[in-house]
């Protein structure tokens, strides 16, 4: 098996190379993610200006590594366009700091990137861990690689694209998993007018409404210390959603020891 990873925190964030490291051990691993930290930059596309490719030292070994000045969703256009010689059978993007939720998903650029993987017919997963002080990014990475187990047997659908959160908690702390939908209205945007001393200017701010009280979202479930997985599929294509029932959660739990 082998496995596109990118991400949109950049090249050198540590839950890029947290989820590497679990890979690895399970498929040939190549890494192609931006130069730098590009969360909330979504679906963007550079189409105005040349794109510079650097091959560079991973902090993995054996995998090969590929640092672009683009966004999420040019690194894996890339990859799977020039970069990438033999076929790609999985795109992952994350580990992201911070759960991407709700409509968090039509900005997000951790889903952009999966994103691309999906509309080029590959099974691609987002996943993310909730902020806090410390990341727990260890159980985000066993997830993630025992979920491409599941692509690799066959025993989830190849035609998925799924948005996966974690509470950010160790393992042994997360209550349970849940197959759910985002939430809707899950956000609020407020712009703030501030001044430099020199001229006035503007600070967009995203905050989080009220704590969720429909069970089957995204939200809910990461409120209440539960794994989130939500699948996507794209309307204006004609995909259907694949079908994944709720016993997936219970077999996964059971591989990562809960």
């Amino acid at each position: 098996m082998k496995i596109l990873v990118t991400n949109d925190d950049g090249i050198f964030a540590q839950g890029l190379w947290i989820l590497v490291k679990e890979l690895k051990s399970i498929a040939r691993v190549i890494v192609v993610a931006p130069d730098r930290e590009q969360s909330a930059i979504g679906t963007a596309v550079t189409l105005h200006q040349p794109l510079r490719v650097q091959k560079v030292r991973s902090m993995v070994p054996e995998v090969e590594t590929y640092s672009v000045e683009g966004t999420p969703a040019d690194s894996v256009i890339l990859a799977l366009g020039k970069l990438v010689k033999n076929k790609i059978d999985l795109v992952i993007s994350g580990i992201n700091h911070g759960a991407n939720l709700g409509d968090d998903v039509l900005i997000s650029g951790t889903v952009g990137a999966a994103l691309q993987g999906y509309l080029r017919g590959l099974p691609a997963l987002a996943i993310s861990v909730a902020l806090g002080d410390n990341l727990h990014l260890d159980a985000a990475a066993k997830l993630a690689t025992v979920l491409a187990r599941k692509i690799k047997s066959n025993a989830l659908p190849t035609n998925i694209l799924l948005n996966v959160n974690l509470p950010n908690l160790p393992l042994v702390k997360i209550r349970g998993a849940k197959i759910t939908r985002l939430a809707s209205e899950s956000h609020t945007d407020t712009v703030e007018e501030r001044h430099d001393g020199r001229r006035r200017y503007y600070w967009l701010i995203r905050q989080r409404v009220n704590k969720a009280t429909d069970e089957k979202t995204d939200v809910w479930a990461i409120e209440q210390d539960n794994i989130s997985i939500t699948p996507l599929h794209t309307n204006l294509l004609n995909k259907p959603s694949p079908a994944i029932t709720d016993s997936l959660c219970s077999e996964l739990l059971e591989e990562l020891g809960k």
